[in-house]
């Protein structure tokens, strides 16, 4: 991947982009485990972000994203899963995050958040629960470069696939075209080989997985499975490649 280039270099057969979640990696070598995602052929890396409040979990915060910033050239795809993402943007900015997507159930408070990602440099990410209304997201769309939709109920890693939200996918696809907009589309959550061709069915385009990639022994075949099992799926045509700092 170029790193002057938000998405990777995009083709029309490669628009999909793969983000392994280091989530469901082996903490205790995580240096080691980003050279696997970055040999795996993977575009992007993925971070969960969570402050124990916003969600049950805590997992790691600015500080492990900067000392794996200089380790690769990956895309950094960073998702706040926290109460206050306002106290978290400049320092996970600065950290290297090209993209930071915060959850649109921060209601009154998300298109000022929205602003501020854009303002700090970085590509604005709108993630929804699996519970909540696609009718919050539908004012904010013009706002964004992506719509995370969560395919389970944030917080913990393994989860089973919610099949509901599959209507939620199409819904954003259907958004995306009749508004001509070029957000993308990404799913997390269970996401394995067979949900990920689902997805993709229904309208994603970015798919982040944990488990079903870092817990095979090998990740770049792992990585080269989904790429194909979602690489002749969605619909319209690719996107070109967009710069980090636009």
């Amino acid at each position: 991947m170029s790193p002057e280039t938000g998405w990777g270099s995009m083709t029309p057969d490669a628009r999909m982009i793969i983000a392994p979640s280091l989530l469901a990696a082996d903490f205790a070598k995580l240096a080691t485990e980003v050279k696997r995602v970055e040999r795996s052929g993977a575009e992007w890396l993925h971070l969960d972000i969570m402050d124990g409040h916003f969600v049950p979990n805590l997992s790691f915060g600015p500080g492990v994203v900067r000392d794996l910033r200089p380790l690769t050239r990956l895309f950094f795809d960073v998702h706040l899963m926290c109460s206050k993402p306002e106290i978290l943007l400049e320092p996970f900015a600065q950290a290297g995050a090209n993209q930071i997507t915060i959850h649109v159930e921060l209601d009154g408070r998300v298109t000022r958040l929205l602003w501020k990602i854009r303002a700090l440099g970085c590509k604005v990410g709108l993630a929804i629960n699996p519970p909540t209304a696609m009718s919050h997201i539908k004012p904010l769309l013009s706002q964004i470069d992506l719509l995370l939709v969560m395919t389970v109920n944030p917080g913990f890693g393994g989860q089973p696939f919610i099949h509901e939200t599959l209507t939620k996918i199409q819904q954003a696809r259907a958004w995306r075209e009749e508004r001509h907009l070029d957000y993308r589309i990404e799913v997390d959550g269970g996401i394995n080989s067979e949900t990920a061709a689902e997805c993709a069915r229904a309208g994603a385009d970015t798919f982040v997985s944990g488990t079903a990639l870092f817990g095979r022994p090998n990740l770049r075949a792992a990585v080269q499975k989904m790429r194909r099992l979602v690489g002749t799926r969605g619909t319209g045509p690719a996107r070109g490649p967009r710069s980090v700092l636009a």
